[in-house]
Parts: structure tokens; sequence; C-alpha cells
């Protein structure tokens, strides 16, 4: 815990576990993914106590506050102490409404669908490629 200090928001993101890795992190900032203020923020910008920072996790874009600082990683338990999930709830819906829509079912032992069926399975869901 870093008294009064600032700490790298790749850093924080990373010993938060909200991402894997450190360089995870720092691409996400990079391209645009982390938010503080509907701010794009560069890996390299100080978080501070109290910030909300909004994660675009597809489909949704987790929002967090900053309840304590930190650059060392710890097990979940103790995350839970630094940072709090202040997503809201319609967010989560458009989630499940996501994860529905993506199931398929596939018969048992079928195998992995070939490059056909691959294609059908995209016109079906009228799939768009970004």
């Amino acid at each position: 815990m870093l008294e009064g200090d600032k700490v790298r928001i790749d850093k924080w993101l990373w010993a938060v576990r909200i991402f894997k890795t450190r360089s995870l992190a720092a691409e996400a900032c990079n391209k645009g993914h982390v938010k503080i203020g509907d701010i794009p923020v560069k890996a390299s910008r100080e978080v501070r106590l109290g910030e909300v920072i909004k994660v675009r996790l597809a489909p949704i874009e987790r929002q967090y506050r900053v309840k304590e600082l930190t650059d060392k990683r710890m097990s979940a338990p103790l995350a839970v102490n630094f940072v709090e999930d202040i997503t809201p709830q319609e967010q989560f819906d458009l989630l499940n409404a996501a994860r529905a829509y993506g199931f398929e079912y596939r018969e048992k032992g079928s195998g992995r669908p070939t490059k056909r069926d691959r294609r059908m399975i995209d016109r079906m869901k009228n799939y768009e490629e970004d």
C-alpha cells in the first residue's frame, strides 16, 4: 500500500487483478480501452484515490473506483480491499444478453467446424468483423 503516492494505471490494473498481465493492461490503455473521466489514458498515467476508471472488457464497459493504491500484485481476496466495482446493472444485462445470443448447440463429438461450416454459422449470426 502506498500512502499518498501515485501509481501508474497499468500497474494498478494488474495489481488488483483486472488484467492478468501488466503488458495486457498497458495494451488496453494504448488502445483506448481504459478511461478516466471519459478520457482515454496512457499506461503511464498516474491513478489517484477515489478516481473512477472505466475499462472496456468486450462486450461491456466496467467501472471501478480506486479505494487504495498498490503496485504489488496480490491474491483475489486481498484485491477487493483496493478496488470497488461500480459497474451499472445495465452493463451486466448486456453481458448476459450477449452470452445468450452467442450460445449455439453442437452435437457432442461433432468436432471442430470446417471452414464451410464456419461461413454458414457467420451468415446465420449476421457476423460483421471490426
